[in-house]
């Protein structure tokens, strides 16, 4: 299958590098004159072209736009050229399947919210297809994007908050294991013993939560014995009001002022 990528920026590289981890496709990418992009470009070995005319060229039979959001529509309006059997699935955040259909009339427009954890085929992705695409569409999309990690199939005006809790939770996440990191080093481990500890707990946190489809609530039962380190450790987090600051991060995230 053949994938072109349009706007190589951190999200577009995090999509090439989980695709090219698989080995099952014909990667391909269009950006803008670039040294950063056109070296990744000659390291992971997929072809570069630069302007919106030459993407036809490529044979895309899926193209995924990584563009940022203020500029996606036109560069939509430009790739009339490509054939109407070409599937574009977008990644711009914000930007309506509506908006790209008045600029792709006669194409399947997808629309999906992914986090960058795609560089490892370990995404999370919200996916909104439209209700009139065809089966055999909705088969290729699901080809690519479960080769990138878990797709959550949601209605498109879910993909906004699918993008704060997916897209901004891994950097929420992130805090609280360095804060984590720096208590184990107060206690004499040292940093990187500490680094994968703690990486190894919340992976498999997060598969235990996912693969058992248990409330949090139920998990966290499992390991607060009466009296132990667990709870104890439980209630400080309940009077420092962490629970809060999580729901608080969502909120201002997703534009609550």
């Amino acid at each position: 299958m053949n994938i072109t990528i349009i706007g190589v920026g951190n999200m577009g590289s995090a999509i090439m590098k989980g695709l090219d981890n698989t080995k099952q496709f014909n990667l391909s990418a269009m950006n803008p004159s670039n040294s950063r992009v056109s070296k990744f470009a000659e390291e992971l070995g997929f072809k570069l072209v630069n302007n919106a005319s030459e993407v036809a060229s490529l044979d895309p039979q899926v193209v995924i736009l990584t563009t940022p959001a203020p500029i996606t529509t036109a560069v939509a309006k430009s790739l009339t050229n490509l054939s109407d059997s070409t599937i574009i699935i977008s990644a711009a955040a914000g930007v309506s399947q509506d908006s790209l259909k008045k600029s792709l009339p006669n194409k399947t427009i997808v629309t999906i919210i992914p986090n960058t954890p795609v560089e490892v085929n370990a995404g999370t992705i919200g996916l909104a297809m439209p209700h009139d695409a065809p089966a055999d569409a909705f088969s290729t999309v699901m080809t690519v994007l479960n080769s990138l990690g878990d797709v959550i199939p949601v209605a498109e005006r879910q993909l906004d908050i699918i993008g704060v809790v997916g897209g901004c939770g891994p950097a929420f996440v992130d805090v609280m294991m360095d804060a984590m990191s720096d208590a184990a080093v107060k206690h004499g481990l040292d940093r990187q013993t500490a680094y994968q500890v703690i990486a190894s707990m919340v992976k498999g946190t997060g598969a235990l939560a996912y693969d058992s489809k248990k409330a949090p609530a139920l998990l966290r039962d499992q390991v607060t014995s009466p009296a132990g380190t667990t709870i104890k450790g439980v209630e400080a987090l309940e009077k420092n009001g962490f629970r809060f600051a999580v729901m608080d991060a969502i909120n201002k995230a997703n534009g609550e002022q």
